[in-house]
């Protein structure tokens, strides 16, 4: 049965109404609904979240600007907020295959320095702001995601629904079938993350990015390690670039050291990269093997895994973001700031700039139009000037690396010492992502080492720390709009890049025999990056929420 068919057979769906409907209880929803109450403890407020708890599906590397959760918290220290660990230094390492050359502090540009910063696992500090956000009477519905978006007659966005439980992998309810449930809201808030589901809907049907740069988008590999303590140097913060990215493909390593002898380290790959062969994942492995990163992780033990798509388009690619009845906060419109490596401290501030509207107009009596204050607000915020100082960042490294990091220099350490806080020029992109693969036979083959089970791992063994689970019998959330494109474009043109970009081996090209190849979905092993919704140089996959509370359950991520 189609959804439709069974909400006529089975609806109408059972309704709760709440003053703000937020989807996401990510730091920018999080930050919206505490920062609403803190305004007006009368107003009623939810949160949908699609993870377990929240915090169960945010990855980030993460160094955190305490600038935003000191606005929203003055007292976030005595309140426990678990930013435990100050920056004590930054080293930014220019790698050759063997050899590293660290840039002298001078010379580093002002986006690199952590000064006043924390290394931090944002799903610890996630989980804490649900909890702030509980106490002050904000309701929470872990578990439940939202799968469509609900519209009046005159087109505002009124709310959302939740996805129906117990369907299974033939479409049909089974016996322990429930009808999704309405969240009916004055406004509606979409804090979903980077390529959220219902953002990337309501972008389209809104057209929020006409006249904006296309968007760009990156993978980030994570992983967690303990090491040998006498390697430990807690608040240190390493930047790489260079090997093993050549120079036309945009792309860096990090490693942070957190308190309790464990490092935070991970690899970040542009996903406009051309050569189809590529797999971001084996990339990030064979970084690992980098004397600089090996130096810190032998004697060591891998304790988690992740994948995250991020939006790194920065303001030049930054779509409209209010429309009639709602709006979108943090990574789910892309104020990630990529020449700072950091999107926590925007998407807090963005949360707490859209609550002040909204409050302003439920005071004035006002429901479903647009919250024309938001952009005001955005526009007079130090986000604003801080994403403006920013705004060539991608752009020059399209260029090639050696050039994006000279024009980096200029525009960030050269121009604000004789006092131009924003580079005079502007340069702009024009093609998205998806449409950069070259074919297949035009781009060289990359033979990746095997996996020693030790430094290096398989996708699988990677996914299965990720906690990651999904109900088996329910449909496939990654869904095709045509079943023959994989092989007749992807396969025959691409040979098959699905397999290389995902990180979690969920697509995966079978040959059978007198048949040919076919494309096998693996949904169960998804970490919800989103990456194939990005990169499928045909745009025939499309991510769809799966019943509430699969995925991932990263801990200390």
């Amino acid at each position: 049965m189609t959804p439709e068919a069974i909400l006529e057979q089975y609806g109408p769906r059972e309704s709760m109404e709440y003053d703000v409907v937020i989807v996401g209880a990510g730091p920018a929803g999080l930050a919206t609904a505490i920062r609403l109450k803190q305004l007006n403890p009368e107003v009623s407020v939810v949160v949908l979240e699609k993870g377990s708890e929240p915090g169960a599906h945010i990855l980030s590397g993460a160094v955190m600007d305490p600038r935003a959760i000191s606005e929203l918290f003055p007292d976030w220290k005595e309140r426990g907020a678990p930013l435990n660990q100050a920056v004590t230094g930054d080293d930014v390492l220019f790698l050759s295959e063997t050899g590293a050359t660290r840039t002298p502090n001078a010379l580093v540009p002002d986006n690199f320095h952590n000064d006043g910063c924390y290394v931090i696992s944002l799903g610890a500090v996630t989980k804490w702001l649900g909890e702030q956000a509980e106490a002050l009477g904000v309701e929470i519905f872990p578990g439940f995601a939202a799968a469509e978006v609900l519209f009046d007659e005159q087109g505002a966005v009124t709310g959302v629904a939740t996805g129906n439980m117990g369907v299974g992998k033939d479409g049909e309810p089974t016996g322990d079938f429930q009808l999704g449930m309405a969240l009916l809201g004055k406004y509606t808030v979409f804090a979903e993350g980077s390529r959220g589901h219902l953002g990337k809907q309501l972008i389209a049907k809104f057209g929020l990015d006409e006249g904006k740069d296309p968007q760009s988008y990156a993978i980030g590999i994570k992983e967690l390690w303990e090491i040998d303590p006498a390697k430990a140097l807690p608040g240190r913060v390493v930047h790489t670039a260079g090997w093993p990215m050549n120079n036309d493909t945009y792309g860096g390593g990090f490693l942070y050291h957190l308190e309790g002898n464990k490092v935070t380290l991970g690899f970040v790959v542009g996903l406009d990269y051309k050569n189809p062969w590529l797999s971001p994942f084996e990339e990030m492995q064979r970084w690992k093997t980098h004397p600089s990163i090996r130096a810190v992780l032998e004697g060591g033990k891998r304790l988690g895994y992740g994948a995250r798509a991020i939006t790194a388009g920065g303001i030049l690619s930054l779509p409209k973001f209010i429309f009639a009845g709602g709006a979108l906060v943090g990574c789910d419109a892309g104020f990630l700031n990529a020449s700072r490596i950091k999107g926590s401290h925007a998407a807090i501030k963005t949360g707490m700039l859209c609550a002040e509207s909204i409050a302003q107009s439920l005071a004035e009596g006002r429901a479903h139009d647009e919250l024309v204050s938001y952009v005001k607000n955005f526009e007079d915020s130090w986000l604003n000037d801080e994403l403006q100082a920013a705004k060539n960042f991608k752009q020059w490294f399209k260029k090639g690396n050696m050039i994006g990091a000279l024009m980096t220099g200029v525009e960030r350490w050269f121009l604000p010492k004789i006092g131009i806080k924003v580079a005079p020029w502007t340069l702009h992109r024009d093609r998205p992502d998806h449409v950069t693969l070259l074919p297949a036979s035009e781009a060289p083959q990359i033979d990746y080492p095997k996996p020693d089970g030790v430094l290096t791992f398989d996708r699988l063994s990677s996914v299965f720390i990720s906690n990651t689970n999904h109900e088996e019998n329910q449909p496939a959330h990654l869904t095709l709009k045509d079943a023959d494109i994989p092989v007749n474009v992807n396969w025959r043109n691409f040979a098959g890049p699905e397999q290389r970009f995902c990180p979690a081996g969920v697509y995966e090209y079978v040959e059978e025999q007198g048949q040919g190849h076919r494309l096998q979905i693996n949904a169960q092993n998804c970490v919800h990056c989103k990456t194939c919704d990005i990169k499928d140089p045909s745009q025939n996959i499309v991510w769809v929420t799966p019943e509430g509370g699969g995925g991932p359950n990263y801990a200390g991520m």
